[in-house]
């Protein structure tokens, strides 16, 4: 039987219950992504998610886009000791010096493959063929990684990135429309096809 909100729309199961997690699921998960800035930012924020729910993101999200200067790499890139003291005193985010340090690493490093490469967003997409791969599931468990996310974990550690394990990865191309992993019950299944 699917699942449904109060509207009565079917959607993935790992949404309800939470207001923002069915806004999210609805308007942003599994979108097709390709501008490099908007990748750039989602990668971070999927990075900076590691250990935790993704909903703890989800609630600071607008306070990652303020205190991260909009996600603007070249600005990220030359953060200074200070920047990251108030950072990490800053509690609209996730305090963790590791994960504000992957950050300003990943902007460097996302600097040097655009310049290498000229889009970022060819570089992850190539991972998929350029296209959404679909897993029409039916079951509510669904995978974590994928030989896919696998080679651009590996690809991206090799260029200097941090907290870009496969898990990450995946969820990250969950996130950017990489994947199509809404249930084949889902209206958001058949909406993004």
């Amino acid at each position: 039987m699917p699942n449904a909100s109060i509207d009565d729309k079917p959607r993935c199961p790992w949404c309800l219950g939470s207001d923002i997690y069915i806004r999210y699921h609805d308007e942003d998960w599994g979108v097709p992504e390709r501008d490099d800035q908007r990748l750039f930012a989602k990668l971070i924020l999927d990075g900076a998610q590691a250990g935790l729910s993704w909903i703890t993101i989800l609630k600071k999200r607008d306070n990652y886009y303020r205190a991260f200067d909009g996600f603007d790499p070249k600005k990220i890139a030359r953060y200074t000791d200070k920047k990251v003291a108030a950072l990490l005193a800053d509690p609209g985010i996730v305090r963790n010096r590791l994960k504000v340090a992957a950050a300003i690493t990943n902007a460097q490093a996302y600097l040097k493959l655009r310049e290498e490469e000229g889009s970022f967003s060819d570089f992850l997409w190539q991972f998929v063929g350029g296209k959404t791969l679909r897993n029409p599931w039916t079951e509510p468990d669904i995978r974590a990684s994928s030989p896919e996310s696998d080679a651009m974990s590996k690809a991206l550690r090799q260029r200097g990135f941090k907290f870009v394990g496969s898990t990450i990865c995946y969820a990250f191309m969950q996130a950017v429309g990489m994947v199509n992993d809404h249930r084949a019950d889902c209206f958001r299944y058949r909406e993004l096809r």
